[in-house]
């Protein structure tokens, strides 16, 4: 098995157990991720990287805040990484950190 990798992505109503899915290729091995809130985000982040996930990316609804939780939280046991708007277009043009 090459990378384990995981996406989380922010939405109000995400549930993480039922918007779950992973992606198997030769390569890699990607969990998507949704997600209710920050908090269920730092939760997921830090047992997906218990289970040996390399790299987090988290979709562009997280804030600079949230992005920071979540990279706090897997205190450098997976890379972070995150997909950038200023505002997200589900979210009235808005970050996640003024709904999160």
């Amino acid at each position: 098995m090459g990378c384990k990798a995981a996406f989380l992505f922010v939405a109000p109503r995400a549930n993480e157990k039922e918007h779950r899915t992973v992606i198997n290729t030769p390569e890699l091995e990607l969990t998507v991720v949704g997600v209710g809130n920050y908090r269920e985000a730092v939760e997921a982040a830090i047992s997906l990287a218990a289970q040996g996930v390399e790299a987090i990316e988290l979709c562009a609804g997280f804030g600079v805040n949230g992005v920071a939780e979540v990279k706090a939280a897997v205190d450098g046991k997976a890379l972070v990484g995150v997909v950038r708007f200023d505002g997200h277009p589900a979210f009235g043009n808005r970050s996640g950190d003024e709904l999160f």
